[in-house]
């Protein structure tokens, strides 16, 4: 098959990367630096996997800037740009989107389009309004960043949501099913509208549990208690197990802050009080720990030290990473901060006008007074009496 995938950010490379096995993949970015790792066999995104698929799939896989390029010849086209969450509507912001949509189905009429970005819940339905031509499905992915190539290559589930049966949406269930290495994958067929609400609830339960194992820890803190021998009290309970139960700083990242609040804003009208407690606990449980680091500076006047401001190991981006929530409840206290982020670039670090960036770990380590640092490290072993964490286990 002819594919284009359209955004080749996480969602998108990792799924034209995949493709690219066994179809001939064109991926479409606006970024010319995008475009021009892909197109040098060479990956846009930081996953341990995509360096070596990226090679072996070279003559399969190439990106442009020219939209009418990518999509003329195209089977199907994949969907795959940001739809951030804008709080003053309450909503994912899907007006690239559909302006994409559009352009695309004028360029070609006869190609399935899949939408892989995460929408709001009826999107895909309210799609038909624009009259088009093109088939759309919805098939919501699950990757975890830094990880996104071997999520791809070993689903665990491949949920398919079409209104009716489709032929073009069976064969593309077909084509995922074949670029990966698991074979026993389930093929789920139901509603687009169905196949959305499973995206943001799959993402709305993990932000669940990780608030649920900050609480216990946040009560572990409080009470002075091992909260990792009650932990691994809980975690041995095959009923509940030992994923996602590592403390954090809060969840964060790209898909669960923003993933929840629309969750949440889909629930109006209805009743419900687990969502709201969950986006609720988050944001506690990052004003909780701005009073603990607080505490642990004991008066100090020096500096607290930022380790990293990536979301998780790794991930290469810090894009709602809860330490950036804890950092501006300390700099509401008037706590001067320093931040040992090495792989910030220049245009980053504007983002950050009050903090001071270092360089040199050892210089780092000495002018802080407490270090905060959502994911420890063996470099900070020598400085452990500095660090605040609330990592227990070392995992993401």
């Amino acid at each position: 098959m002819n594919i284009a995938v359209i955004g080749a950010g996480y969602v998108g490379y990792s799924n034209a990367l995949v493709l690219s096995i066994h179809n001939k993949v064109v991926c479409f970015d606006s970024s010319q630096n995008v475009v021009n790792l892909i197109n040098q066999n060479q990956s846009p995104i930081n996953d341990p996997d995509a360096k070596e698929l990226a090679l072996t799939n070279s003559s399969s896989i190439s990106a442009s800037m020219d939209l009418q390029h990518s999509c003329n010849n195209a089977d199907y086209i994949i969907f795959a740009v940001p739809t951030n969450y804008d709080d003053k509507t309450k909503c994912f912001d899907t007006e690239v989107l559909i302006e994409l949509i559009k352009t695309i189905a004028s360029l070609n009429q006869f190609a399935c389009f899949v939408i892989r970005s995460t929408i709001p819940i009826g999107f895909t339905e309210s799609l038909q309004a624009l009259s088009l031509q093109n088939e759309i499905i919805f098939v919501p992915e699950f990757l975890r960043e830094g990880l996104s190539i071997h999520d791809a290559l070993y689903p665990s589930r491949i949920i398919i949501g079409c209104k009716t049966y489709s032929p073009k949406a069976e064969t593309f269930a077909k084509i995922l099913l074949e670029s990966t290495k698991e074979e026993d994958a389930e093929i789920l067929h139901m509603n687009p509208t169905e196949a959305e609400t499973v995206k943001l609830f799959a993402n709305t339960y993990l932000a669940m549990r990780v608030s649920f194992f900050n609480e216990l820890d946040t009560f572990a803190l409080e009470k002075s208690l091992d909260a990792r021998a009650i932990i691994d009290g809980l975690s041995l309970d095959p009923r509940i197990g030992d994923y996602y139960n590592n403390p954090s700083f809060g969840y964060g990242g790209y898909c669960l802050p923003k993933d929840t609040k629309q969750m949440l804003s889909s629930f109006e009208g209805i009743p419900q009080a687990i969502i709201q407690a969950t986006v609720h606990s988050n944001d506690l449980r990052k004003k909780f720990l701005v009073r603990k680091i607080i505490e642990k500076l004991g008066g100090k006047s020096e500096a607290v030290g930022v380790f990293r401001l990536l979301m998780k190991s790794k991930a290469d981006n810090f894009r709602s990473a809860a330490i950036m929530d804890i950092m501006l409840g300390l700099e509401l206290e008037g706590i001067e901060m320093i931040i040992f982020e090495p792989n910030i670039s220049e245009n980053d670090k504007a983002l950050f006008p009050n903090y001071i960036f270092l360089e040199d770990l050892s210089q780092f380590k000495q002018r802080s007074a407490v270090i905060i640092a959502n994911r420890t490290s063996s470099e900070l072993q020598d400085v452990s009496e500095k660090v605040f964490s609330r990592d227990i286990y070392g995992k993401n």
